[in-house]
């Protein structure tokens, strides 16, 4: 039996809800001006908190994708909730600028340094949207119209050997001018579905 929202309840998600946003829009903020300048235009920074299924890490920890032109990209988590996360936070756990480099121009880079301890845990994983083969559009660049590209889902729970234990992003999808990339969270802001024929507009 589902009982009715009070009022007071209504209130409480609602501040919550800002405080995310809040959050994410100074991490994105923060995120942009520490990128090295020449490498910053036209870079697409995406802030997710996301559900850690390890007993051992926070029940919330919040991803930064950093994507860039050159269709190269990274992911860094932060094991707090957006609202927690300070500026100094950030900065301390922000890529060095050789991966920021490394990434600007289409390279792998490990990041963080993986330990040669570090182990894969097995844990329970949310339910995806999309499946493998599902035609999908994926945001590739800074316009909220033209910045996408399309492809088909190749993979489900995607990681990189660099990437820390218990790290994974959704999706890996093949796009359509053959290039392979992930995708690091499951909404539409990032990945959505698409039919046979043209993105449309949002």
């Amino acid at each position: 039996m589902f009982l009715p929202q009070t009022d007071e309840t209504v209130a409480e998600k609602q501040e919550a809800d800002k405080a995310r946003r809040e959050g994410y829009s100074r991490i994105e903020q923060w995120a942009q001006e520490a990128l090295p300048g020449e490498i910053s235009q036209g870079v697409t920074i995406t802030v997710q908190e996301i559900q850690c299924g390890d007993p051992n890490c926070s029940p919330i920890d919040t991803a930064v994708a950093i994507m860039f032109p050159s269709g190269g990209r990274g992911m860094m988590g932060i094991p707090l909730e957006s609202k927690e996360v300070t500026k100094e936070v950030l900065l301390e756990l922000f890529p060095t600028e050789d991966v920021l480099r490394a990434w600007a121009r289409g390279e792998e880079a490990e990041w963080p340094p993986m330990d040669d301890d570090d182990e894969i845990e097995d844990v329970e994983r949310p339910r995806l949207r999309f499946e493998v083969g599902q035609r999908v559009a994926c945001r590739v660049g800074p316009d909220p119209v033209t910045g996408w590209a399309t492809g088909s889902v190749v993979m489900l729970w995607y990681r990189e050997p660099t990437w820390p234990a218990n790290s994974w992003a959704p999706y890996k999808i093949e796009l359509d001018d053959g290039r392979n990339i992930f995708a690091p969270g499951d909404v539409d802001q990032i990945i959505r579905a698409i039919d046979n024929g043209p993105i449309a507009g949002d």
